[in-house]
This record gives structure tokens, C-alpha cells and sequence, in this order.
């Protein structure tokens, strides 16, 4: 039988401990039952790139919101003619060490759940069963109108279908699918309605300033809840979103460790940060944890 991290802390704000040293992250892993929550730092080695760097600070990008995709033609037309393109990166990108890393702690029965704020999908991707995908999956579409779903690599093909001469192209992707577009490219992308209602149709992700479904938030604290710890990967923590299962662990006793490059909004309620690229750093766990 497991037993619980002897990990303590009292969940006072401050700043932690930043280290290189994975014992801390070891022991309570090995003790089971910790839930991973994961960001975009977890998808940049499969070519993903996250929102912030090391800095915490935002990149250029600007997210759609959902206030401007809602009452915004254009806005509409500009998200899909942008999202059109890079989420052809994102269907091509494949999972990476850190992903398989952490199917395999899930596996072994020492995490007890994940938890991403990632669209990707590349956690089940990697063979991680019952991710809670926190902010949604690009991969699925919902009608605004009639709630249909269906799936995104049909919407590429009428999408494609509706735009023959759209033919741009780009270097780099964010981590919701966006990319940078001419304005004049914008305007001559068609859009397609649902099928079945001739609604409008949007990703199902969660955009900047919409809320995350509640029912989805109380399974992911009642997750919180049965951890004995709660282990943040690849994440600043920068919106509430995240930030307030780290907080709500933090408030109930159980030990948060992070693993993140650069600082994150929860470093005061964690009981240390590791700063060294994931990857590497949940291949090394997996060594470890293999031995007895």
C-alpha cells in the first residue's frame, strides 16, 4: 500500500524555492495519488510554442475573445481564416517525450489524474486515459445555434472547399491554433455554416474572457481534492482558470510542487518550483520511478 508524501505545507503566499534537485518531485510521486495539471510548456517540444516565455510575460499574440468572436463578423472571419491554417501545425504535431512521460506515471498508477489547460490533445495522444481538457480541444467544432458537434478534420475539408486559391502559409503557430495573417488574406476567406442549422460554428476551446463550463470545474476540484499533491507542468499559472486548483490545494494543506522554466503566479503557493525543460526532467522522473 501507498502512503501519503510526508511533503508538508501550510499554504502561505511568498515565493518558493527555485531548484534543479527532483527528490521533492519524486517522493511525492512515488507516494501516488498526485494530480499533474499541465500547460503549454509540456507542447513546445513537439513545436508548439506557449504564450509566455521564461519572463511570464505575454508574447505579441492577442487571443480572440469570446465577446469579439460572438458579436463580430469580421472578428468570425478573421479567427477562422487564421485558425484555418494553424491548426493544420497542430493536427500534425505529435506528443513528445513529456507526454509519453506522463502517460507512463499514469500507468503506474502514481498520478491519480491530468488535468491540461492545453487544446491539443496530445496527453491522449500519448495513451493518458480521462484528461480533462480544461479549455476544450481543437480537434471538435460546436454550432452556436443547433449545439451539433463534429469533428474539425471535415470542417478542414469544407473550409478548403469554399477557399481553392487560399494558399498562405507560416512559420510559426500559437498555442490555440492562431497565426499571424495579412488583413487583405482575411477578407477573401469564405466561411462555412452548420451544416444542420446554418448556425455559426466555433471551436470548442474556451476563448479569452468565456468560462469555463461548471460542471467541468467541479469534476477538476473534486480532483483536487482526492490528491495527496498537486504537480503543475509546463504552466505560468497566469489565468484563474489554473491558477485556482493550484490555490484551492494550496488553501486545503496539500503539498504543490511546480515544474516550469521561468516564474509562475503560483510560486507563493507552492512548496518549490523546478526550473529545467520537462521533457527531460519527466524522462528522468520516469528513470527514477522504475527502480525500486
Amino acid at each position: 500500500m501507498r502512503t501519503r508524501p510526508t511533503l508538508s505545507w501550510t499554504g502561505e503566499t511568498g515565493g518558493c524555492p527555485v531548484t534543479g534537485e527532483l527528490d521533492a518531485v519524486e517522493e511525492a510521486l512515488r507516494a501516488g495519488g498526485v494530480l499533474a495539471l499541465s500547460g503549454a510548456g509540456i507542447s513546445t517540444e513537439s513545436g508548439i510554442p506557449d504564450y509566455r516565455g521564461e519572463t511570464g510575460s505575454l508574447r505579441r499574440h492577442t487571443p480572440m475573445t469570446y465577446e469579439e468572436f460572438l458579436h463580430s463578423a469580421s472578428g468570425r472571419r478573421r479567427y477562422w481564416a487564421r485558425s484555418h491554417l494553424g491548426w493544420r501545425t497542430i493536427a500534425r504535431a505529435r506528443p513528445n517525450a513529456g507526454h509519453h512521460a506522463v502517460a507512463g506515471l499514469r500507468a503506474a498508477g502514481l498520478l491519480g489524474g491530468v488535468i491540461t489547460q492545453n487544446v491539443d490533445g496530445l496527453h491522449t495522444s500519448a495513451g493518458t486515459p480521462d484528461v480533462v481538457e480544461l479549455h476544450g480541444n481543437l480537434d471538435r467544432v460546436i454550432c452556436l445555434g443547433c449545439s451539433r458537434y463534429s469533428g474539425r478534420e471535415a470542417l478542414d475539408g469544407r473550409l478548403r472547399a469554399a477557399n481553392p486559391d487560399f494558399t498562405a502559409t507560416t512559420s510559426e503557430v500559437n498555442p490555440d491554433g492562431d497565426v499571424e495573417l495579412a488583413e487583405e488574406l482575411v477578407r477573401e476567406f469564405t466561411l462555412v455554416d452548420c451544416e444542420s442549422c446554418g448556425g455559426v460554428l466555433k471551436p470548442d476551446v474556451v476563448f479569452f474572457g468565456e468560462s469555463v463550463p461548471r460542471p467541468r470545474v467541479a469534476h477538476c476540484f473534486r480532483l483536487v481534492d482526492r490528491a495527496s499533491a498537486v504537480l503543475v507542468l509546463g504552466s505560468s499559472l497566469a489565468v484563474m482558470s489554473g491558477l485556482r486548483f493550484v490555490r484551492h490545494a494550496a488553501k486545503s494543506g496539500k503539498p504543490v510542487l511546480i515544474v516550469n522554466n521561468g516564474v509562475t503566479r503560483g510560486d507563493g503557493h507552492a512548496l518549490l518550483r523546478v526550473q529545467r525543460p520537462l521533457g527531460t526532467v519527466l524522462t528522468e522522473l520516469g528513470a527514477r520511478l522504475a527502480r525500486p
